[in-house]
This record gives structure tokens, sequence and C-alpha cells, in this order.
């Protein structure tokens, strides 16, 4: 071997050697990331509350005018798209409860929480793949934050309980507390933080009540909190707060005329189906039994106007739903208002959510404030599938295969020397860093360099 091919083979292992051992970072003082979700806020509840700590994030960072979540819009099946970039049949947590069309197993919202199989089925969270490249993560709450990926669990996380008060603000205080600590004694980089509320009094007294207005002032109270508690904990030049939801809310019209009941369809029974997953809001699976798919079809596709019945195949690709293994045959949902009762009619919440994510009452907030981002911007709505390419950008970690693109959030940031300068770089392709190779360390940048020169050489 000659000397030059030496020097070659010494530079190219001292290359891979530095570019395995340090993550894609950003360079100088390290920057955090809090992502807060408070669940079924509706992007227009600060429009009949006074909400002075939302619109000062407002003045002092960005707005969204409205967010887009996914179909079908859950609270599991968005929150795990903010985490990972992907349009829901992509990830596959379709749905809030875990089900097996086999067995006929269904599992409430809070014991799906814990069960691994369900969320681990190929999408790696941010959690994780920070974790992968050097970072520390938390999740507080959060769905999907208590179990395992490929082995992997987040470095700290808190899990509710099946009884948990969501409206307790003594304890929110407190676990915002909790989250100041992580990011501060644990020196975690990322932490995702979730509260129940304004959804489950939506759900409870409807988008429209009293209730949900006192309940929208305390979520405001909290954001006011948290701002202070970034402040005390000398966080503010380090840490970029992102709050945010799942999904909106709105009003269930349980006295029309015109409910949408299975059981009262003239031309349906329940005799032909092997397995149905019902009376969850306004969305519905069906397995017919074999050989019934076409008679259970017909009987359903036009029994009722304000119900939409579909083919697997059939389902309407822009909702970017059906295309999984976990979706079954026949699938349905309902008009903004109207839920699916099967057997019985047992739903009698007055708020609801699930429906098409294009009605404006299932859009949704977005507020980002921090070192990293513009003062005083509002921009136009975008889908929250956009999500998680800008809060990887944020971290400097090379993201996940994913749906979403990091030049549509990128105006939202400042230029500075580790950010591309807003009316730069086009959008990179799904997947793509948006550090390399400029992102780099220089080190590694200079032996790249050296490998180069040297391969000309020899």
């Amino acid at each position: 071997m000659g000397r030059s091919a030496v020097l070659l083979a010494v530079a190219l292992a001292a290359l891979l050697a530095v570019g395995a051992a340090a993550p894609v970072h950003r360079q100088g003082s390290r920057r955090k990331l809090l992502l807060v979700s408070f669940d079924g806020f509706r992007w227009d509840y600060d429009q009949d509350v006074d909400t002075p700590n939302l619109d000062a994030m407002a003045r002092d960072g960005v707005k969204a005018r409205y967010m887009t979540p996914a179909f079908v819009t859950m609270t599991s099946p968005c929150h795990f798209t903010l985490v990972t970039g992907k349009y829901i049949e992509n990830h596959g947590v379709v749905h809030n409860m875990y089900y097996n069309t086999a067995t006929k197993l269904k599992l409430p919202y809070y014991t799906t929480l814990g069960i691994t199989r369900w969320w681990d089925n190929g999408s790696v969270p941010i959690w994780i793949t920070a974790q992968r490249q050097g970072l520390k993560a938390g999740s507080f709450f959060y769905p999907g934050g208590n179990v395992t990926y490929q082995g992997a669990a987040v470095t700290l996380s808190r899990k509710e309980g099946a009884l948990h008060n969501y409206k307790n603000e003594t304890e929110w205080r407190a676990n915002v507390d909790t989250v100041m600590q992580w990011l501060t004694e644990e020196d975690l980089d990322l932490v995702t933080l979730y509260f129940g509320e304004p959804d489950s009094t939506g759900h409870r007294y409807g988008p429209e009540s009293q209730e949900r207005k006192e309940m929208v002032e305390q979520v405001d109270r909290t954001v006011g909190y948290l701002r202070e508690s970034i402040e005390r904990y000398h966080l503010s030049s380090v840490l970029n707060l992102i709050v945010t939801s799942d999904h909106g809310m709105t009003t269930v019209n349980k006295n029309a005329s015109d409910l949408v009941e299975l059981h009262k369809f003239p031309n349906f029974t329940f005799g032909d189906i092997q397995f149905e997953l019902l009376d969850y809001g306004p969305n519905g699976m069906l397995v017919p039994k074999a050989g019934m798919l076409e008679k259970v079809y017909d009987a359903l596709k036009d029994a009722h106007p304000r119900l939409h019945v579909y083919k697997k195949e059939s389902f309407p690709a822009s909702f970017h739903y059906a295309n999984n293994p976990r979706i079954t045959p026949l699938l349905m949902y309902s008009d903004p208002g109207y839920v699916i009762h099967g057997r019985l009619n047992v739903q009698f919440n007055n708020g609801e959510h699930g429906f098409d994510n294009g009605d404006m009452d299932m859009k949704t907030i977005f507020r980002a404030v921090g070192p990293s981002f513009k003062t005083g911007l509002e921009v136009e709505p975008f889908e929250s599938v956009h999500v998680y390419e800008l809060m990887c950008h944020l971290l400097g970690i090379v993201p996940e295969a994913n749906d979403g693109h990091l030049g549509t959030l990128l105006p939202m940031l400042r230029s500075e020397p580790d950010l591309p300068p807003t009316g730069g770089p086009a959008p990179l392709p799904t997947g793509a860093s948006s550090l390399l190779p400029s992102g780099q360390p220089p080190l590694l940048m200079g032996l790249l360099g050296a490998v180069i020169l040297l391969a000309k050489v020899a």
C-alpha cells in the first residue's frame, strides 16, 4: 500500500470514528425543546375567553392562524403524528383503543397507553431518535411515552393513572415544576408534556359551555406559570417552547331527529358482522363474516345521509388513513355533530371529535416562542405532520423518514449561524437532514476535506 493510500485510510477511519461518536448537533450553546399539548384545544377557544398569556406568546413568538390535525382526529393517533411526522396510516396508531379483529379483544384508552405492541409497530418517535443521537428526552403523560420502541425507552417518563383527575390546577403546576427540574437538574434536551384539558370538559359540557370557557382560562394561567418557570429556571435563552394540541371539538346533536343508529337500519343486521368497533364518536370499523362483505356494504352505503361508509380500498386517499393493515375491510365516519350508535345508543357526550379534519371545529392551535423563533409573527395554517421536522431541526438531530417538510415551517425561525435563513434552502426530501453538511462539526468537515484531497493524490 502506498503512502498516500495509507494516509487516506487513516483519515477515513478518523472521519468515521468522529461521525459515529458525535450526534449531528448544534454548535455553540445547546438548545432545548419543550412540546406542550393541551388536549382538545380548538383553534378559536381564545376568541371568547380572555387569554393574556397565550396572547403574550403570540406577541413574543409565533402563532399559526390554526393547525390542521391528522385524520382520524383522535387523541393517540394525532399525538403520535406530532412526534413521528407521519400520517396515521403510516405510523399505525389508528385508534385510541387497542383492538384485535381475530380475538375480538378491545381495550380502553388508558389500558392501550401501556401496550407496547400497539405503539411500537415500525415507527420511532422523536424521543428515541434524539436519544440515539446523543440527547436525553422525557415524556410527561404524553401518549405513547410510556412504552419501549425497538427495545428502547425514553430517558424519563410519567404515566397518568386510569382515574387521573385532569382538572387539578395545583397538580398542573407541580407537573410543570417537575418538567423544569428535568430540563435543568437532569439536563434533558427534549420533553413532551401533556394535559388532558380542555378535552375532558369539552366532552362533558360541550365546546360552547361556560365550563369550557373557565377551563380555557385555567389553561391560559398554566401557560403563564410555565413561561414564568422558564424564566425562574434561567432557561429563556436556551429553551424553545411549543404549545399545541391534537384536535378540536364540536357540539353533538344529541336530540336530532336523524340520529345515526345502525341498529335501526332496515337492511342491516349485526348477525352478518364478525368484529365491530363502534360507539366511539363519529368513527366505525366493521369486519363482515366470510362472504358477507358486499351484503353489508350494500346495506350501509346509502343507509343514512349523515353516514359515509367505504370499503377500505375506496376510502378517500386525502385522509391518509386507510392504507394500513390495522384498518378493517369496512370503515365509516359521520358528519360533524353526529356520532355513530351501534347496537344501542350509549354515547351521551355533549362535545365530540374524530370528525373530518377539514371541518373548522377540528382545527387546533399552535404557538411557539424561544431563542430560535421570530417574534410577533402569525403564519398561515399548516398540517400537524410538519411539526416533527421542525422539532428535529430545533434539536439538531437527523429525522427519521416522515411525511412532513421542514421548508413548510422554516419561515418561523430566526436567521442565526446555526439556522438556515428563511427564504434560503428549498424544502428537503422527506427524511433528509437540514444540518448536513453545513451543520457538521468543523473537525468532521475538515477530515472530510482531507479525505477528498488525499483521494485526488492517491
